[in-house]
């Protein structure tokens, strides 16, 4: 695996209705690096964020998606998905508030 840093792990939010909907419940959506596991975006999550505590992560592996250009076919990049639950007690996230 590469020596992926803690910054690193969290490419951006993903923002849909559905992301939004989850946030009432204290739910977040990331697109993580591909490579990182469940405790390396548990904490990064707990490192970027001031008062934030993580109780559970789901991820989840997206295909790329097939696209063709002529004759020629090819993939695009494949992503990692992590949906972050944080505790009754934690603060909330900044960054997805006023949306």
């Amino acid at each position: 695996m590469a020596n992926v840093q803690y910054y690193d792990v969290i490419i951006k939010p993903v923002v849909t209705e559905k992301s939004m909907e989850a946030m009432a419940d204290k739910s977040y959506t990331f697109l993580v690096h591909p490579e990182a596991n469940k405790t390396m975006i548990k904490e990064a999550v707990e490192k970027m964020f001031d008062g934030v505590k993580v109780k559970k992560v789901n991820t989840m592996n997206l295909d790329g998606k097939l696209k063709r250009r002529g004759r020629t076919q090819g993939r695009t990049a494949a992503k990692k998905k992590a949906i972050v639950t944080l505790t009754a007690d934690s603060k909330e996230i900044e960054i997805f508030t006023g949306l």
